[in-house]
């Protein structure tokens, strides 16, 4: 989440006066993540009672024939329980409108807080959360192709060259080099596939205590390897901020959580450690082309690739081998 697109107190309101949810009370602009503009609002709610929902204007990487996807799938998941935001449909039943050139939309704001230092209850109550989303999502009727799969990760090395990976690290450029052609040469393709998540930090979780209260940020979701999703959970989970400290308690309960809704058949487990290489290189790739190009003026975090640099460094350690050994 960020804000790229700065609108007014007219717009706004006008905007919500779309919605059945009342009058525009106060409109925040939310300066995490790295994709859309996103603003916390707070309307007078269709009863009076107040209401609060996010409000999503959808920037780059998203392409607007994708989302009747990922916004039914909200609806979908919602009603199957899991915990995640519903969408709210304009008063004409839209999943989404058009502000100028771009599409927005409404998405209902869940309880909760997003953990920093999370307890091995909280991963294994994610773990679960993870895997009621696969079965939840297995009858969803859409599909959608993982556009940040491993041909992505190449586009971008290639885009931001080698001099461009040298200028953040001269070991990173190597290690690109390296470890790239090795991935999409080994990258398997006769797993299990469903809908997936494909972002899953922390800060797309919210918890109340040790319970999920909240899955959000739906907007990698794709058609893809279940086990590639446990394996971007991994990644983003079970090391500290700066990928240098890996938590092996939070790893456990995060699969053994995983495990006790739908647990991992014998190849998924024997290929987590190429799929955890794979979603290292992913956001190795997409932070490092997010740090070259940045604008200067967005309200938004740039964040280190590197961190996932040494968390790929990890993964392709023979000493590290037995992290996704079955418990």
């Amino acid at each position: 989440m960020a804000v790229y697109t700065h609108l007014g107190a007219e717009a706004l309101a006008s905007l919500i006066a779309q919605f059945d949810v009342g009058e525009l009370r106060s409109a925040k602009g939310i300066a995490e993540g790295i994709s859309n503009s996103n603003w916390l609002i707070d309307t007078t709610g269709a009863d009076g009672a107040g209401a609060r929902f996010i409000l999503t204007m959808y920037e780059y990487r998203i392409e607007l024939e994708d989302l009747p996807f990922f916004l039914s799938l909200l609806d979908h998941l919602a009603a199957k329980g899991c915990p995640v935001p519903r969408t709210i449909h304009d008063r004409s039943g839209q999943l989404y409108r058009k502000l100028g050139d771009k599409a927005v939309a409404l998405i209902e704001f869940l309880p909760g807080v997003s953990v920093s230092q999370p307890t091995p209850g909280q991963a294994r109550a994610v773990g679960r959360a993870l895997a009621q989303l696969h079965l939840a999502a297995a009858d969803f009727p859409q599909t959608r192709a993982n556009a940040m799969g491993p041909a992505e990760w190449l586009r971008l090395a290639a885009a931001c060259g080698p001099d461009g990976l040298a200028s953040i690290d001269a070991g990173f450029a190597e290690q690109v080099a390296r470890e790239l052609p090795q991935l999409t040469a080994q990258w398997p393709a006769d797993l299990p596939r469903g809908v997936i998540h494909a972002d899953l930090f922390p800060d797309n979780v919210l918890m109340l205590g040790d319970t999920v209260s909240g899955l959000i940020d739906f907007y990698f979701a794709c058609t893809d390897l279940l086990a590639y999703d446990v394996a971007v959970t991994h990644a983003a989970w079970c090391f500290d901020d700066a990928g240098r400290n890996f938590d092996a308690a939070i790893s456990a309960a995060l699969l053994a959580g995983y495990d006790s809704i739908r647990p991992l058949s014998a190849a998924e487990r024997a290929a987590l450690p190429l799929l955890a290489r794979g979603a290292a290189m992913r956001f190795a790739m997409t932070r490092a082309w997010d740090w070259m190009n940045t604008p200067a003026d967005a309200l938004v975090m740039r964040k280190d690739p590197l961190a996932y640099a040494r968390r790929l460094a990890f993964y392709g350690d023979p000493a590290n081998a037995d992290v996704f050994a079955q418990g």
